[in-house]
């Protein structure tokens, strides 16, 4: 096989893949690993190995017998992370490279794959049909919920216009408080809306500007909402009213956690080519276009980090729980892809989103 050919297939592999010289360090790294471990393979090359990949299991001195033994070794379910992002579940597969000529002695191909992902993937498309029923459970009893409430508000109102003074406290907190169940049942309306996207290509820093503009003047009026934007990203594809819902919710949602006047909230676009979604099927979809939205609040509770997204989790008091619900169904409806990475000082939403020219299609 042609060196050319080697090439093209190195650079093809779908998963991470690096190779490891007799001394542990990197030689060279394919494109997918270079989006795993989000560095270049110009800074990577030369790098200890341990350093740049980072196992919850001890793992040098199988490799090196492994090496010495020339017999591949496979490990699976350990978490691996890089240094720059949360530690993935994965499974690692060694081997040494074969065919090696004089002085490459001890080079070993490392490969990894993430399984984090696809999981998550799958548990979300086994509860799908069930979590649509409830959401259509939802939207029924919040419709038949609303007349009633409405009746209730304007008893209250038409007995305060004939109470003394010190009477009208009670009612004064029926309209308050059915005015606040009306606004709940009003979000449960909008999660049922499944209105599909009208997908058209999108500058994703136009969106994130109105939606900026629109939190400086409003609920962000006391935070730092600082831009790190990638000038060269390509268009989205994607329905810019609602990417401009989602923007705002997670502003809003950032504002709220932070609390402080002078908190800081960063809006960061980058693109990552290796950024594949796996989904249950096994066919994948290419979303390179990432969107981080970052706040220097407290961080989530922990006893729902893992819940965030699910309706009626929520950390903060009075909370409806519906906002990151809804921000995650609509990127879900877009083919997208949300997630949350959160410590106290640092909470980081992220979203991933397809090309337009990957999914317009030829007529657009």
């Amino acid at each position: 096989m042609s060196e050319a050919m080697n090439d093209v297939i190195w650079a093809s592999l779908p998963v991470p893949a690096l190779l490891v010289g007799p001394d542990d360090r990197i030689v060279d790294v394919n494109p997918a690993g270079e989006g795993f471990l989000m560095s270049s393979a110009r800074s990577l090359k030369g790098q200890p190995v341990w350093d740049r990949v980072m196992i919850d299991s001890p793992l040098e001195e199988a490799f090196e017998r492994a090496r010495r033994d020339a017999t591949p070794l496979f490990v699976n379910d350990v978490d691996v992370g890089t240094g720059e992002r949360a530690p993935l579940h994965c499974n690692i597969q060694i081997a040494p490279l074969q065919g090696q000529a004089r002085g490459q002695a001890g080079m070993m191909l490392f490969l990894i794959s993430p399984r984090e992902l696809a999981g998550r993937i799958s548990q979300s498309l086994s509860v799908k049909s069930a979590a649509k029923s409830a959401i259509g459970m939802a939207e029924m009893l919040a419709h038949e919920i609303k007349n009633p409430l409405a009746g209730i508000t304007g008893a209250a109102q038409l007995l305060s216009m004939n109470l003394a003074p010190e009477d009208l406290e009670l009612t004064d907190l029926i309209v308050s408080e059915s005015r606040r169940i009306a606004k709940l049942l009003e979000q449960v309306e909008q999660f049922g809306n499944l209105t599909v996207p009208e997908s058209r290509a999108v500058n994703i820093h136009d969106v994130l500007d109105r939606a900026r503009r629109s939190a400086l003047l409003g609920f962000g009026a006391h935070m730092q909402i600082l831009e790190e934007y990638d000038p060269s990203l390509p268009l989205a594809w994607g329905d810019p009213d609602q990417l401009l819902q989602v923007m705002q919710n997670l502003l809003k949602n950032a504002a709220e956690a932070a609390g402080k006047a002078g908190g800081k909230i960063t809006l960061h676009t980058f693109y990552e080519h290796s950024f594949r979604l796996r989904r249950s099927d096994g066919s994948g979809e290419s979303l390179p276009l990432q969107i981080e939205v970052i706040d220097d609040g407290p961080g989530l509770p922990p006893d729902i980090a893992s819940d965030v997204f699910d309706p009626f989790v929520s950390g903060r008091e009075n909370g409806t729980g519906l906002g990151l619900a809804l921000t995650a169904k609509i990127i879900s409806d877009h083919g997208g892809w949300i997630s949350v990475k959160s410590v106290p000082g640092r909470t980081v939403f992220r979203i991933s989103l397809p090309l337009a020219h990957e999914t317009a299609g030829p007529d657009n």
